[in-house]
């Protein structure tokens, strides 16, 4: 983990497994490290990402989060994505173009520990290139991305994803919810 970390401070682009699927991830507060990471997946401008992170205050510092997110974190039983209004603090290049960002709590240990360490959120996009299928387990990462990053985790290379991917909810502040993936 230590090297994870070392790279994610100087705005190095890691490969690490999360709460769902294996990730690309970088530091969220880094806007060149962000730039980094898109330009790595090949994804086009204007698509926003995720960021994970490990506990309620940090959650709480960046969005004012709505009795029914709470509600939603807590009931669901796989891992959930909420998209909210008005984040503090990120950079621009983080943001949909409605200025929202899609936030996960994780509840995964070594993610906690992970973001915990570098003490910011971690930016979170699925380990592929854009347009590709999302890979379910280490073995499926294509070579040319393992290539290109900067440190892979050595954590749960022979374990398969339990989740595809999280279920994404949107809500607004005016208390309307969509959902965007079961």
């Amino acid at each position: 983990m230590e090297k994870l970390l070392e790279v994610l401070k100087r705005g190095g682009v890691i490969l690490y497994p999360t709460d769902t699927i294996w990730g690309l991830g970088c530091d969220a507060a880094n806007p060149e490290a962000i730039q980094k990471l898109f330009s790595l997946k090949k994804r086009e401008q204007g698509k926003s990402a995720i960021i994970l992170v490990e506990n309620e205050q940090r959650l709480q510092k960046i969005v004012e989060v709505p009795a029914m997110a709470w509600e939603i974190i807590d009931l669901s039983e796989k891992p959930v994505t909420i998209v909210y209004d008005n984040p503090k603090g990120l950079p621009k290049e983080l943001l949909a173009e409605d200025g929202s960002i899609g936030i996960r709590l994780v509840k995964d240990d070594f993610c906690k520990k992970l973001i915990s360490k570098l003490n910011s959120p971690i930016v979170s996009t699925s380990a592929n290139f854009s347009g590709e299928k999302s890979p379910m387990s280490f073995s499926e990462i294509s070579q040319e991305l393992k290539n290109q990053v900067d440190a892979i985790a050595e954590e749960r290379q022979d374990q398969r994803a339990e989740w595809e991917g999280s279920s994404v909810i949107r809500i607004w502040e005016d208390g309307r919810i969509k959902v965007i993936r079961e």
